[in-house]
């Protein structure tokens, strides 16, 4: 059975950081690609970064492109998300997912099959 459970979200104050992890478990990270996503009070999930394949590239969008990295360590079945320099509208509830179908957008949720439960992170003074 697949399995993604996330963590290390929280509240930070802006230009502050935190690293969301991703533990995979049902099948080897190592064949399979993350991506990350996250969804606001009333709006629409959104994709955050993603790996084209286990091997990369890797996407961002672009209202997170040179703050966040997406990585992986397969030694560990895990996924990392580094977020750097946070702002207010980075708070949402962030998403791990893995699974979609070949040639499907890495950045669009619709195609994922399997997802986390969820972590908080709330950007605020």
């Amino acid at each position: 059975q697949v399995q993604l459970v996330e963590s290390g979200g929280g509240l930070v104050q802006p230009g502050g950081s935190l690293r969301l992890s991703c533990v995979v478990s049902g099948f080897p990270l190592r064949l399979q690609f993350i991506g990350w996503f996250r969804q606001a009070p009333g709006k629409e999930r959104e994709g955050v970064s993603c790996e084209d394949t286990a091997l990369g590239p890797t996407y961002y969008a672009d209202s997170v492109k040179g703050r966040f990295t997406i990585s992986r360590d397969n030694a560990k079945n895990t996924a990392y998300l580094q977020m750097n320099s946070l702002k207010p509208e980075d708070t949402a509830v962030y998403y791990c997912a893995t699974r979609r179908p070949p040639g499907s957008t890495c950045l669009d949720p619709k195609p994922y099959n399997y997802w986390g439960q969820g972590t908080q992170v709330t950007v605020s003074s």
